[in-house]
Order: structure tokens, then sequence, then C-alpha cells
């Protein structure tokens, strides 16, 4: 019997608050399924378990606020640790006679890195015919089943995962405006969709899911949705119940962790202005031959350079603490500064980035973007990015000086993509550049190594096609 415990969902994260249990006494998890939604000072977070068995025990009451480390619910291996029938254990399905002379299919092989990216993009891997070693799924794979997913006329293209939570939420799928690539829907649109629903004032005539608004249940709930088995979400012990008070928070928490990295680590800066021509050039083209909804933006190209680059400069990427001092990191998960709507700030992370297309990193970047303004991050996209990007280019800010998020080394920053004067041989012309920032720590590297790392970007910049 295990105890699944409060995780640590950020460095600075000291407890949390439970706002919703997924699960319920006698549910069947597996590694990697959601079973809570915390709530921290700074977001509200999905938290999976990396345990398998039966949930025997929920441990702690909706709203109640405990400490990293704490026990939350108790997971035993059988259901017969805790009475619970075997039937409520998933039972293998009955194995199909294969006809005389088939070999049995073997579940293709698939890395741990690409399986989760198949995860999070709702890509059937059962499906996908693996082009690696020994018929392994790899990330190409994947990627292009998302590039391939069939629109039948008359379907709503959408991923796998956006169908089944449309259908537990009683969400219509026609009725959603999609906004993955070329209009698919996502899990962020459905989720959105049903909280407009749920929102939706009596006179409106209709709601989404074809019930009248007047009769939508509570937020938190669907139109059409039947009652769920499981602990009804309290909204309101989750949440402040003045959304200032949760500002105010929020506030406070950036606050405090952004004076305890100015304290303790010393900070240098870098920047320089980044040639730009032959990035929009190649992103003019390619855009020229795509719909709208899948056109790539110059924030995905900067992101998947700054990746590239920590890859590279590997004294950039990674975490100090003062026992073990400095430790490179061998992936780079990049962490992205959020705006969110109502006031503070989070810096998730796009995980394997320098792996990534880049047009897997702008569909990523979207849903990250979208998810994290709906407060629906996992624990593992607050907890280790290894570097963080600030982006105020659609802001008009020219440029932006970061404050490292400890404990982390590094903060590369982009200002807004504008027409310069540029001379070169002696010529005078006009071209696209930004304005790229570096605050890094002084302890790990200098102003030799922090140079390289923006040198890195710029020479990545002008082979965009190799990105």
């Amino acid at each position: 019997m295990n105890d699944f415990l409060m995780p640590s969902l950020g460095a600075d994260m000291e407890h949390g608050k439970i706002v919703e249990w997924l699960v319920k006494p006698g549910d069947y998890v597996r590694r990697g399924d959601l079973v809570a939604v915390v709530d921290t000072d700074k977001t509200i977070m999905d938290v999976e378990t990396f345990q398998e068995g039966v949930v025997a025990e929920l441990l702690v009451e909706l709203g109640e606020t405990v400490p990293v480390g704490t026990p939350l619910a108790r997971i035993t291996q059988t259901p017969a640790e805790v009475g619970v029938p075997r039937h409520e254990a998933p039972a293998p399905a009955p194995p199909v006679p294969a006809p005389a002379g088939a070999p049995a299919k073997e579940a293709p092989p698939i890395a741990p890195p690409v399986r989760h990216l198949a995860h999070r993009l709702g890509v059937d891997t059962a499906r996908i015919h693996g082009t690696g070693k020994g018929g392994a799924i790899t990330r190409a794979d994947v990627e292009h089943a998302v590039a391939a997913t069939p629109s039948a006329a008359g379907r709503v293209r959408s991923s796998p995962r956006a169908r089944r939570l449309a259908a537990e939420l009683g969400v219509e799928l026609s009725a959603v405006t999609g906004s993955g690539p070329e209009g698919a829907v996502t899990v962020s649109d459905v989720q959105h969709a049903a909280d407009s629903a749920s929102a939706a004032p009596p006179e409106a005539a209709v709601s989404a899911a074809g019930v009248p608004a007047g009769t939508a249940p509570e937020a938190g709930t669907a139109g059409t949705a039947p009652p769920r088995e499981e602990t009804e979400p309290a909204a309101a012990a989750g949440k402040p119940a003045d959304a200032g008070e949760r500002v105010a928070s929020l506030r406070r928490a950036i606050g405090t962790l952004m004076s305890r990295s100015k304290k303790t680590i010393p900070h240098y800066y870098l920047s320089t202005t980044l040639d730009l021509r032959a990035a929009v050039e190649w992103m003019q083209s390619v855009n020229a031959q795509r719909p709208v909804a899948s056109r790539l933006v110059p924030s995905a190209l900067l992101l998947k350079a700054a990746a590239l680059a920590a890859k590279d400069v590997p004294e950039v990427n990674g975490f100090y603490d003062d026992e073990d001092g400095f430790r490179p990191s061998p992936s780079v998960h990049l962490g992205v500064a959020v705006a969110l709507r109502k006031g503070g700030l989070v810096a998730p992370a796009i995980h394997d980035a320098d792996t990534l297309s880049v047009d897997v990193l702008m569909e990523q970047l979207r849903d990250l973007v979208s998810r994290a303004r709906a407060g629906r991050l996992q624990r593992a996209e607050m907890a280790d990015p290894t570097i963080t990007v600030t982006n105020l280019g659609d802001l008009g800010v020219e440029s932006v000086f970061g404050v490292i998020y400890p404990p982390q080394v590094a903060m590369v920053g982009f200002g807004r993509v504008m027409e310069q004067p540029w001379a070169q041989n002696g010529m005078l012309g006009v071209r696209p550049a930004v304005i790229a920032t570096l605050s890094a720590d002084h302890r790990v590297s200098d102003g030799l190594r922090g140079g390289r790392y923006l040198a890195r970007i710029d020479e990545l910049l002008q082979k965009p096609e190799e990105l």
C-alpha cells in the first residue's frame, strides 16, 4: 500500500490546496492518470499519479490546504487489499483468436518520451505504423499522424481525447470552434465550450449542447452530461471568494520568488539584435502554402532556436542549488512565461523542445497557453523547466531583461519584431529584426558563454529550414 503525496509543483511551492478529486475510493488508476486538481499560490494544476493500483482512501478534504509531501490518498496494489470487488479493476479483454497461421500482433515498441508526446497530442499509438528499428514508433511517426488526421465530410476534425471529453461533458463538437491545426477541436476548446455553456445566462435561447440555457447547471458541470459518480467538484473550495484576493496572492508569491532570486543569484545581462530576414522570408514562403489556422509565427522559430542553442551551450540549461552546485540538464524543457487574464504569471514547460518540429512546438505552445489560462496545467509542466523564455513582443515591448526563476540559471527575452535599418558590406537596407536578451547566473556561466548562447541563436535563425 502506497501513499499519494502532495507533489512539489515548483521550486518555490510549500503547500497546495485540493480543488477537485478526479477519482474516488475503489477507482483503479494507472501511472500517468490524473487524480486531483491542486491550487498553488500561482496557478491551478492537474496532478497525475506515478503509481498503479486501487484508490483505497482519500485522506484530504476538498478545500483543505496541506504542505508539500503530505499524504493525499492511499493506493493499494490489488482490489482485494481494500475489499473492492475484483470487477472494479480493469480486466484484460478476452483474447480474440487470430486466423489460422496468423502470428499474434504485439504492441509496437515506443520510448517513454514519444509515448508522452502522443498522449499530449491525443494520438492513438495503436493506429500508428512505426518506422523505427524493429517497428518502433518514433517522434516523427507521431508528428506525421497529427498532420495526417483525416477530416471526412461531415466529421469534425478533433483529437481522440477531445472527442472523449466532449462525450463526457455533453458538448456537441460541431458547435465548437477549433483552435488547432486546420481548425481542429482540441481538449481546451471542448473545456471552454463546456464552461461557456455552464455559465450562459438564463435569457440565452439555447446552449451549445442543445439544452435551454436557463436549465444549465452551475459552473463545473455540463449542460447534458449525466451526473458523475466521483466527488462533485467544489469550485468555491478551490478558489478564493474574491478574485482580487487570488490576484493579490499570486502577486505575493511571484514577489517572494523574484526577491529571493535577486538576493541569491548574481545576475549578469547581455543583449543582441538578431537579423530575421532569412527566418521571416522562409516563414512567409511556408505559410503561403498553408491554411490560416496552421500558419507559423515568428515566436515558434525563436523558441526552437532558443531550445537548440541551450542544448549547444549547456551552462544556461539546468539547475543550481547550494548543496550540489550546478546540475546541467540532458534535456531542454523550455519554460514559457504566460500572463494570466486576471493577473499573475506562470512559466510551464514545453518538454524536449529541442527535439520537436516547429509545427509541433507551435501546437504545444498554443495548448500550453490555453490550459495555463484555464488553470489546467499538469504537475510536470510546472516542476521541471530547465530554462525560461519570455516574449513581450505582442505588447510592443522592444526588449525585456527577465529575473531568473530559481533554481534555473538563465532566462531568455525577446521583444517585438521590428523593421530596422541594417548595414552590411557597405550597403544600407531595412530588415526585420528582434532584440534578444539573456539574464544568466554568474555562479555557473560568464559573459563569454552567455555571448556564445546568443550568437548560436542568431546562427540558427539564418537557416530556418533546418530548425
